[in-house]
């Protein structure tokens, strides 16, 4: 078997695991030069002047270069009301706003030549009081990071309506201060580019590390008043993305509009440091949120206010509000409750603008509502996964509305959180509680169950307001003349397994092997168009494409094997890369040899089209598809030092019908292993003057093989009713719930000492001063 559901080994790894990748670093152009970034030493600040010595002048280019020459700030607006619009010029003009903005670049024959060179320009600068703070940021009276703005708020939002009358006899109140730190993204391989322009096709072709080519392209012709036929990009293999490669880089604009000025090919590689300081900030948000509850546990409403540091800019395409956007239409998360209200602020900050990271939003809203419903129980004197269990979406409310408008579409998620409470072994952990550890450490057990939606279409853009809307996603699909398959897809893999995944999705139709089915994608000039790779929706989308393709196919090959065979058309049947009537059969190979080779032997009839086709598609419902799960975990905790150890970690997950389990099981492991780094490690502080305080991996902590422990996994399958094969968007599941049940489980630890912990990451630092402020005494 090796259609839909197959575990079948990953096509690319062969090529990937023998060094055969063909990434950025990797492409070398005949007479290529180097690039390198002169980046903001301070956060805020009006620029007075540059000092660029003479010898080097040429080799020097800022955004009085560029600005002359036409080049234009990059634009992200967004389309719902009130959204301030800000421009970020790819050199800064006058002022910076963050530190690590890039002011100037500098060429050389060598990334440490133009190193050199950066390091002899000195920028002159009148600082400026710099927002720091994203509360501090959004209070009136603060110094505005853009001028002309009245405050520093990209946008504020409002969902739902106050309801204090209807819960003023709540039994239950809980509220809860919750905030979680900035941080940054670090795929293994940072962001890079090769830009050249190629004479014979009178293009600008760039070979950049991006989840989306396509939305690149269309940044680039903004930018840069170029027609979009006269860009090519082409993302070649992308060593993880995350988010972080899903926007237009002001250093892409930059390096495309020098390529074309001095007419030679340049390079950038984005370096670690560059990285941590100047880039990838994602997650730092604060949550004020209240909570009400029957004596039971029964959710009876939630009212929150949500601040998101957004950063200095707004970044292309998703705009500064995408993020907080979110929050309130997904902080009520699988929970069904008749009362909510949130307000949401997306603040301007001097630092670095934040992007969309694995699990936009999810994971800070998971990491909030979890812990409510832990303190839920704790008053209701219930164990926490009783409470969720009152008030989780039962399976035959599906499919569910729930009070944000969100549509479920299928799952029994109360059976994924009984699964894991046994599989978890719980009754075990209470007895081990009890008896205590022999190396005196403290044992706690947590819960957090998700949803999470992917695969969003037209109408949620829309409604989010964000300028790239995705529509039909087409995929071409072409049976060559030997009977293999070329599938060409707008998307890119940055490290999902699609030559598998999709090549399976085409077997499962026409039944051709997979070792004769090719993948081309990541190409603007030999793919459809597509918004790219985000948001949980390839699979969805590209491979709903894909099938629709291929069974568009099929119906041409059965009707040119009828006429070969001389059956009725309603008699051919295709199976096994074989088409059939009664005991005559005929090849798919045969049928495309007579296509391409013997067309006097086609039917008068044939369709013209070929057997080749772009086909288009998009799910029956618009709303996205909505898997879930329940992870558990158990921890120790040392109360003397504040380390964490992960004793055990199960995940109940619920993807819909899997197409490849090994594949799902793959990006759960990753994910969860991000998740931990959220949870436990990794932070991205500022400090007063707004300067980077984690500028290399000796500061910004990541987990090891030592830290991620030996994860479980447990599959169900609720196929969505919305989709091809009845398929859900996973690939950001794994990474949203580990800070809320690690949390979760840290509480349950240091309940008998009265601690609890708000804040992520769970560092040692935030446990210890947990223990001290803790009022109760430890039982005797």
């Amino acid at each position: 078997m090796f259609g839909v559901g197959a575990r079948v080994r990953r096509k690319e790894d062969d090529r990937l695991l023998r060094g055969r990748g063909r990434f950025v670093a990797d492409i070398a152009l005949v007479g290529m030069r180097e690039l390198a970034f002169v980046r903001s030493p301070v956060a805020h600040a009006r620029i007075l002047s540059f000092d660029i010595p003479e010898q080097v002048r040429r080799q020097v280019f800022t955004w009085q270069d560029l600005e002359p020459a036409g080049v234009r700030p990059i634009r992200a607006a967004s389309g719902l009301p009130g959204f301030k619009v800000s421009e970020q010029p790819p050199l800064a003009a006058d002022k910076v706003r963050f530190a690590g903005e890039p002011i100037a670049v500098t060429v050389a024959a060598t990334r440490a030549e133009a190193e050199d060179i950066a390091s002899q320009v000195i920028a002159e600068f009148d600082e400026l009081p710099p927002n720091v703070d994203m509360l501090a940021a959004a209070a009136p009276g603060a110094p505005c990071v853009h001028e002309h703005w009245s405050d520093n708020i990209f946008l504020e939002t409002r969902v739902g309506q106050s309801f204090e009358k209807d819960v003023a006899a709540a039994p239950v109140r809980i509220s809860r201060s919750i905030r979680t730190q900035r941080q940054c993204i670090v795929p293994l391989e940072g962001k890079g580019l090769v830009a050249h322009w190629d004479r014979q096709a009178e293009q600008l072709v760039l070979y950049t590390a991006t989840q989306m080519p396509h939305i690149v392209r269309s940044g680039l012709s903004e930018c840069l008043g170029l027609p979009l036929e006269a860009i090519r990009v082409i993302a070649p293999d992308v060593g993880g993305g995350f988010g972080w490669k899903g926007l237009l880089q002001p250093e892409e604009v930059v390096a495309a509009w020098l390529c074309l000025h001095l007419g030679c090919p340049l390079r950038w590689m984005e370096d670690r440091r560059e990285h941590l300081v100047a880039a990838a900030n994602a997650r730092e948000h604060h949550y004020e949120i209240t909570a009400y509850a029957d004596a039971d546990g029964r959710l009876l409403g939630v009212d929150a206010d949500a601040w998101v540091d957004a950063g200095a800019y707004s970044i292309y395409p998703f705009s500064a509000c995408l993020e907080a956007a979110q929050v309130g239409s997904i902080l009520p998360g699988p929970y069904d409750f008749p009362h909510y209200r949130c307000r949401t602020f997306s603040v301007c900050t001097n630092k670095p603008p934040i992007v969309p990271f694995r699990g936009v939003a999810r994971a800070n809203v998971c990491f909030a509502m979890e812990q409510i419903i832990d303190a839920i129980a704790a008053a209701v004197g219930r164990e926490a996964w009783e409470v969720r269990l009152l008030n989780l979406v039962p399976p035959e409310k599906m499919p569910f509305d729930n009070i944000t408008g969100k549509h479920f579409d299928s799952g029994d998620y109360p059976e994924s959180l009984r699964r894991a409470v046994a599989g978890i072994d719980l009754a075990s952990v209470r007895r081990r509680q009890l008896q205590g550890e022999p190396d005196g450490r403290l044992v706690g057990v947590g819960f957090a169950t998700y949803c999470e939606q992917g695969a969003h279409g037209t109408a949620v853009y829309h409604g989010w307001g964000i300028p790239m809307v995705p529509g039909y996603e087409q995929v071409q699909a072409r049976i060559t003349a030997d009977g293999g398959l070329e599938l060409r897809a707008g998307i890119q893999s940055h490290g999902q397994g699609m030559e598998t995944s999709f090549a399976q999705v085409a077997h499962e139709v026409l039944g051709i092997p997979l070792e004769r089915i090719r993948l081309v994608h990541g190409d603007t000039g030999l793919t459809p168009y597509s918004t790219g790779t985000w948001g949980s929706r390839s699979m969805v989308m590209a491979g709903g494409a894909v099938a629709t393709a291929c069974r568009r196919l099929a119906d041409r090959l059965r009707r040119i094997a009828a006429h070969l065979l001389q059956a009725r058309l309603e008699d051919v049947t295709l199976s096994g890369g074989m088409l059939q009537s009664g005991q005559a059969d005929i090849t798919i190979a045969e049928i495309a040899r007579t296509w391409y080779l013997a067309p006097q032997l086609l039917p008068a009839d044939v369709d013209p089209g070929g057997l080749e086709i772009t086909a288009g598609y998009k799910p029956k419902s618009d709303h996205g598809t909505f898997s879930y799960a329940t992870h558990a975990a158990v921890v120790a905790v040392d109360a003397e030092v504040g380390l964490v150890e992960i004793l055990d970690y199960l995940v109940v997950e619920d993807a819909g019908t899997m197409v490849n389990p090994a594949i799902v099981e793959g990006q759960i492991f990753g994910g969860v292993a991000q998740g931990i780094g959220t949870a436990l490690y990794e932070c991205s502080p500022y400090d007063d003057a707004g300067q980077p305080m984690a500028s290399t991996l000796m500061d910004y902590l990541l987990p090891g093989f030592t830290e991620v422990p030996a994860i479980r996994i447990e599959h169900m399958e609720t196929p969505s009713p919305y989709t091809e094969f009845g398929v859900k968007g996973l690939g950001e599941g794994g990474v949203i719930a580990p800070s809320a049940v690690l949390c979760n489980a840290i509480n349950d630890a240091l309940k008998a000492r009265g601690a609890v912990v708000t804040d992520q990451p769970v560092t040692p630092a935030r446990i210890l001063a947990a223990l001290r402020n803790a009022r109760a005494e430890p039982p005797p």
